[in-house]
């Protein structure tokens, strides 16, 4: 039987009921870090294989522009408040995997100074480089590349893109 919600604590205790049954996704929140030259930031992950965008899984209760802004703290060292969203993607269960929410955030422009000194601050990457956006797409996994490609484009005409699995559902 449903309480009242005028009786607080049966009420939340309801309510948390309720909420232990939904579904929990796991989300990432990535970033498109630029140097002057309009180079990206790749880093290379030492828990799995191939290159990655600068960001990481976002933890309980945490927003993901607060996630990426975070891990670029704790691996890259860099202090950057994160700005537009441009990517939401949902990524279907693969392997051992549930379903995933996956966001990209434009990090924006780093100065000289800064992005001449960007480097790997934690174990969990062994390199960081800027590379030219085509030779970035060439080192990511396949889902990752259409990511980032549909990241591009919000940049290009700032409009944030929606994707299902990597795929745009429809065109705006």
């Amino acid at each position: 039987m449903r309480p009242a919600p005028t009786d607080t604590e049966a009420w939340n205790a309801y309510l948390s009921e309720g909420n232990a049954r939904q579904a929990r996704k796991r989300v990432s929140a990535d970033v498109i870090l630029r140097d002057v030259s309009g180079r990206l930031l790749t880093v290379n992950p030492t828990y799995k294989d191939g290159w990655d965008l600068p960001g990481g899984m976002v933890e309980a209760n945490e927003p993901p522009d607060r996630a990426a802004a975070r891990e670029l703290r704790e691996e890259l060292g860099l202090d950057i408040t994160v700005g537009a969203l441009l990517v939401v993607d949902w990524v279907a269960p693969h392997g051992p995997w549930d379903d995933q929410i996956a966001f990209i955030f434009d990090a924006g422009t780093l100065a000289p100074a800064l992005a001449a000194d960007v480097r790997p601050h934690d174990d969990e990457l062994s390199e960081a480089l800027f590379l030219p956006a085509p030779e970035v797409a060439a080192r990511l996994r396949a889902r990752q590349r259409t990511r980032l490609q549909a990241a591009l484009r919000a940049l290009a005409d700032s409009r944030t893109r929606y994707l299902r699995d990597g795929e745009e559902p429809w065109q705006l």
